[in-house]
């Protein structure tokens, strides 16, 4: 796998999300000591880096931007071949409603369907450098499936924890890679509580949405590739279906890194964020919207779009600190309007999306009917996985 391209990864320390303090990336690391708060990945961004010397345009993946990435060994990479997923127009949709450029980023063309194959393959292949044997993870569905993959090609234990009414599609995925699956009354927060009592003795590494510093970083590649793929512009306004909200955090952290680097030219404005929930289980939109101080207590409901109902994101500071920054909004969609969003990618575009992909395209609609985005504007709307793994919930919708 070695290139031209000299691949020593740019990585400095990790960094408490809260207060800042800073800690070691050269071993295993979970959340800080100090805040019990996310870890962030920091690196040397001053010194000079142009993008023809920080991309391997060699490779189609999203390991072409591993200087920017925090593997040290490219002997500890477990791949798939996961990222540089298209970036595709959506003309007749974009004239049916008058807008003036609609765009989608397709992450269902990800091993294992959805876009958590960048964050498990980047945890896992981290966890393999730092001697890690085994992983254990809540999920909702696609985050467990990526992880038993991974750790399938990786040659590690894998512990995945889901709930009991998670469409069959994911449970079967998980047992063809060798997992040990264990199925739970709830939302995935009741797996999270199942979790800590199999991991009890810690003797297995739990990636949960940043339970640990790397997801986060093959989230961000996704920041990337949109800039690279837009010829280093952005659009005006990004929409992001939101449950733990890894993406959304790790596009927005691509971002001020490509500005660090001189990569995104001063003049290039960052676009507003949304973050689109589900009307079933809505907790940042409920914290946004002031009805409530934060997520901790907030109970959700089941929903079609199965990566959305996360009711106590541990990333939920970031993800607002993402929103003011960018002059964003959050807005939830229920599930019948998920079904018209994806009824209408399939047919007007030929795209079966995910039910959390037809929400960003109904919340899309719902904020230029509310003039809250102009249709002169370029929209961007990123489908996190397949349609057909949600067969199950949405048969006979059609």
């Amino acid at each position: 796998m070695q290139s031209t391209l000299e691949t020593i990864s740019r990585l400095h320390a990790l960094e408490c999300s809260v207060c800042r303090a800073t800690y070691s990336a050269t071993v295993l690391q979970r959340t800080s000591a100090c805040c019990a708060a996310p870890l962030l990945a920091t690196y040397e961004l001053h010194e000079p880096l142009s993008p023809a010397a920080g991309i391997d345009l060699h490779e189609g993946s999203m390991w072409r931007y591993r200087r920017l990435l925090p593997l040290l060994d490219e002997a500890n990479q477990v791949s798939l071949g996961e990222g540089f997923t298209p970036l595709l127009p959506l003309t007749s949709l974009a004239s049916r409603y008058n807008l003036a450029e609609l765009l989608i980023k397709d992450e269902g063309q990800n091993p294992t369907g959805s876009f958590k194959a960048r964050g498990l393959s980047m945890a896992i292949s981290k966890a393999k450098e730092l001697g890690v044997a085994g992983c254990i993870i809540p999920t909702a569905g696609n985050a467990g499936v990526a992880m038993a993959a991974y750790c399938a090609k990786g040659g590690m234990r894998a512990v995945v924890v889901m709930p009991r009414h998670t469409p069959q599609a994911f449970k079967e995925e998980c047992y063809w890679y060798g997992a040990e699956v264990h199925l739970v009354d709830g939302l995935i927060n009741d797996c999270a509580a199942r979790v800590r009592e199999l991991n009890s003795a810690n003797e297995l590494l739990d990636v949960s949405t940043l339970k640990e510093p790397y997801r986060l970083e093959g989230k961000k590649t996704m920041g990337y590739e949109l800039a690279e793929q837009l010829r280093w512009t952005l659009p005006d306004v990004l929409l992001y279906p939101a449950g733990g909200g890894t993406g959304l955090i790790g596009i927005w952290k691509a971002f001020r890194e490509m500005q660090a680097l001189g990569w995104l030219p001063a003049e290039v404005p960052l676009p507003r964020m949304v973050a689109v929930q589900a009307t079933a289980c809505a907790p940042l939109w409920a914290t946004y919207t002031g009805q409530q101080a934060n997520s901790q207590q907030y109970v959700g409901r089941p929903t079609i779009a199965n990566g959305l109902a996360v009711p106590r994101p541990l990333g939920e500071a970031l993800m607002l600190q993402v929103l003011r920054e960018s002059r964003g909004t959050v807005v939830p969609i229920d599930d019948q309007g998920m079904l018209t969003g994806m009824r209408e990618l399939a047919r007007h575009e030929g795209l079966f999306v995910a039910p959390e992909g037809g929400a960003v395209w109904m919340a899309a609609r719902k904020l230029v009917d509310a003039g809250w985005i102009g249709r002169h504007e370029r929209m961007l709307l990123l489908n996190t996985g397949s349609g057909q793994k949600y067969l199950e919930n949405v048969m006979g919708q059609a």
